[in-house]
C-alpha cells in the first residue's frame, strides 16, 4: 500500500494522551503518515519518516473527522412555517412529527435516497466523515423498514426508531403499537439496523413501554441508545444506563442520580445543542456532567423539525458559548466523544491503527472552531485515506 506523509501541520488533534499534550493529544508542527485507509504515524514534522506520497497542510490544523452520532436524515417534506411561527412568538398547531411522517409517506425511495445523500455530503463539507441516521417518520411496517434500507445504501451506523411516536392510526391504542415495534416491525426492520432507539419521554413512550422496546431490540441483536430527559425529568436516562445504552441523547433535564448514574457508567451522555438552538429550551448543563466525570458527545440532531442542521461545527461553538464546554472539550466531544456514542475505536482519534479521517482546519488551531462562529473552516477532508 501507498503511504502518504502529511506535514507542516500547524497543531495535530490526535485525541491520544500518548502521543501528545493533554486529553487531545495535541502535537504542534506536526505531521501524520497514511498507509491505505489507515494512520501509520503521528508526531513532529522533524521526525517524520519518508513515504511514497507528500502533502503540504500549510501551517493549517488538522483534526479527526467529526462523529455525528445522532441524527434523523430520512425525512421527506418541509417544516419552515412551524420553525417560523416559534420563533416569532405565534402559536401554530400543524402536525409535528405527524406533519413529517405523512409526507415521508407520500415519498418515493429515490426522494428519500436523494434527500440522504444531500445532507450527508452537506455534513461532509463540514468535516463530518462518520454519521449515524435513524427512521422513525414512517411509522408502518413497511414505511420503516423501507427508512432503514435507504439509510443502510449510506451509512453503517443504522437506528431502527419505530417508537419515535405513537404511530397516528394507533393514537387511541399504544399497547398495539408497542406489540407492532416489538414484533412484526422489529422483523422487518432489524436487518438493516444496528441500534434500536425509543423516544422516552411524556407524551411518547414511558419508562415501561420504553423497556419493552428496547430489549425486545437487543434480543434481536441490536444495540440499545435512548431518546432521555429532554422536555422534563424521566426515566430515560436511569432505564439507557440499566440497560447498557451506548447513548443517552439529548440529557437536558437531569437530577443528581441522572448525572451520577452516567458519571458511574459506559453510557455517553451525548448533548444536542443544535435542538436548544431552534427551540429556546434550556441548554443541556454540560460543565455539570463533565465535572462528576461523565464521558460526553456532541452531535446535531438534524432532522426538519427542532434541529435543522448538520453542521458540527456549529454546535462545537453552541457548546462552548453556551453549554460552557472549553474549545478542548467540544472538539474532543464531537469527535472521539461521538465514536464512544457509538463504541467505535476505529474513527474520532489520530493515531496508528485508526481510520485516516481527517478535516484540514483553515485555521492555525481547533479553537478557531469556536473563536470564529458560522465561518467555514473546513477547507479539506479526507475519509479511510483520501481526499474527498
Amino acid at each position: 500500500m501507498r503511504t502518504t506523509l502529511v506535514r507542516n501541520i500547524a497543531s495535530l488533534v490526535t485525541n491520544d494522551p500518548e502521543r501528545g499534550d493533554g486529553p487531545l493529544g495535541l502535537v504542534e508542527d506536526a505531521a501524520l503518515v497514511i498507509e491505505g485507509d489507515r494512520i501509520a504515524w503521528t508526531g513532529r514534522t522533524a521526525d517524520a519518516p519518508d513515504a511514497d506520497d507528500a502533502v503540504d497542510a500549510r501551517g493549517r490544523a488538522v483534526i479527526p473527522g467529526f462523529v455525528d452520532s445522532h441524527s434523523h436524515l430520512v425525512f421527506a417534506g418541509d417544516r419552515t412555517a412551524e420553525f417560523n411561527a416559534r420563533m416569532s412568538g405565534r402559536p401554530y398547531k400543524a402536525g409535528g412529527i405527524r406533519t413529517t411522517v405523512a409526507a415521508t409517506r407520500a415519498a418515493s425511495d429515490e426522494e428519500l435516497g436523494a434527500n440522504v445523500a444531500r445532507y450527508l455530503a452537506e455534513a461532509l463539507r463540514q468535516g463530518t466523515t462518520t454519521q449515524e441516521t435513524k427512521s422513525g417518520y414512517g411509522l408502518t411496517v413497511e414505511d420503516e423498514a423501507r427508512a432503514l434500507r435507504v439509510a443502510a445504501g449510506h451509512t453503517d451506523e443504522v437506528t431502527y426508531l419505530g417508537a419515535h411516536i405513537v404511530a397516528p392510526e394507533y393514537a387511541d391504542d399504544p399497547a398495539g403499537y408497542v406489540g407492532l415495534v416489538t414484533g412484526e416491525m422489529l422483523d422487518a426492520c432489524s436487518p438493516y439496523a444496528r441500534w434500536v432507539d425509543v423516544f422516552c419521554e411524556k407524551g411518547a413512550f414511558d419508562g415501561d413501554q420504553a423497556r419493552a422496546i428496547l430489549t425486545a431490540g437487543k434480543a434481536r441483536g441490536l444495540l440499545p441508545r435512548v431518546h432521555a430527559n429532554q422536555l422534563t425529568y424521566g426515566p430515560g436516562v436511569q432505564l439507557a444506563v440499566e440497560l447498557e445504552a451506548a447513548s443517552a441523547d439529548h440529557c437536558t433535564h437531569l437530577t443528581d442520580a441522572d448525572v451520577d448514574a452516567l458519571a458511574n457508567s459506559a453510557t455517553v451522555a451525548t448533548l444536542l445543542p443544535g435542538a436548544e438552538f431552534s427551540t429556546r429550551a434550556p441548554w443541556p448543563d454540560a460543565r455539570r456532567l463533565l465535572d462528576a466525570g461523565a464521558t460526553v458527545a456532541l452531535s446535531t440532531d438534524c432532522n426538519p423539525g427542532s434541529s435543522f442542521t448538520s453542521s458540527m461545527p456549529f454546535c462545537v461553538a453552541l457548546a462552548v458559548r453556551d453549554m460552557k464546554m472549553t474549545p478542548d472539550e467540544a472538539v474532543w466531544s464531537a469527535t472521539a466523544g461521538g465514536a464512544a456514542a457509538l463504541r467505535r475505536t476505529d474513527i474520532g482519534r489520530l493515531a496508528p491503527g485508526a481510520r485516516a479521517d481527517l478535516a484540514f482546519l483553515d485555521a492555525p488551531s481547533h479553537v478557531h472552531l469556536a473563536y470564529r462562529p458560522g465561518v467555514p473552516l473546513v477547507g479539506e477532508v479526507w475519509r479511510a485515506g483520501r481526499r474527498v
